[in-house]
């Protein structure tokens, strides 16, 4: 699946996000995310970033550097923002047209292009930069998203905005096993209600 944009805008009434995405064939994904599978996306991503870094430098560098390339990331999606491209609707919808819920979520790093298992891989250090997203829908239907690091950045960079509009507080990431390359939803926050905010991004 080859993306093309992403667009997220936050509805007050729901209390929630809608996720939209496009691909280069005109096919259009939506997605309903909640505020504890948004703070998880966050905190999994950011999680993940930087233990990919850390393959080649300690753990507090990496820490470190994954701060400066974050906000190096938004300064130019600030400059690129000024020439934002309007988000074109897809033609069509293999999902449908109607949105889905997102029931939960899992975030991997990936090697070779695939997803990472855990239990086989937990001591290989030859991570791809990108991370694979797994939305678990109703009915235990499953749609995967392999995004290289600036996508997800990207992604992270809309979802965070929308956050922070909605007043939905930072969220906490908790490891409960040792083995970290990949993560299930577990994440605490606040929330309170705001006003529609919406962003979209475009890749080429």
């Amino acid at each position: 699946m080859s993306l093309k944009q992403i667009n997220a805008s936050y509805l007050v009434n729901e209390d929630r996000i809608l996720f939209r995405f496009n691909t280069q064939d005109q096919a259009e994904y939506r997605l309903w995310l909640t505020r504890r599978v948004t703070l998880f996306i966050l905190a999994a991503s950011s999680h993940l970033l930087a233990k990919k870094l850390e393959e080649n430098h300690s753990p507090d560098a990496a820490r470190a550097l994954h701060e400066f390339e974050k906000e190096a990331f938004l300064e130019a999606a600030r400059t690129a923002n000024a020439g934002q491209q309007t988000y074109e609707s897809g033609t069509q919808f293999p999902m449908g047209s109607d949105p889905l819920l997102v029931m939960d979520i899992t975030c991997s790093l990936t090697k070779n292009g695939e997803q990472v298992d855990p239990k086989t891989d937990a001591q290989e250090h030859t991570f791809d930069g990108g991370i694979s997203v797994d939305f678990i829908l109703p009915g235990g239907a499953n749609l995967n998203l392999k995004l290289a690091g600036n996508m997800m950045r990207a992604m992270s960079l809309l979802l965070d905005q929308l956050r922070q509009h909605a007043g939905w507080g930072e969220a906490t990431l908790t490891v409960k096993n040792p083995v970290e390359n990949a993560l299930e939803n577990d994440t605490e926050s606040d929330a309170t209600a705001s006003e529609k905010t919406v962003s979209n991004i475009s890749f080429h």
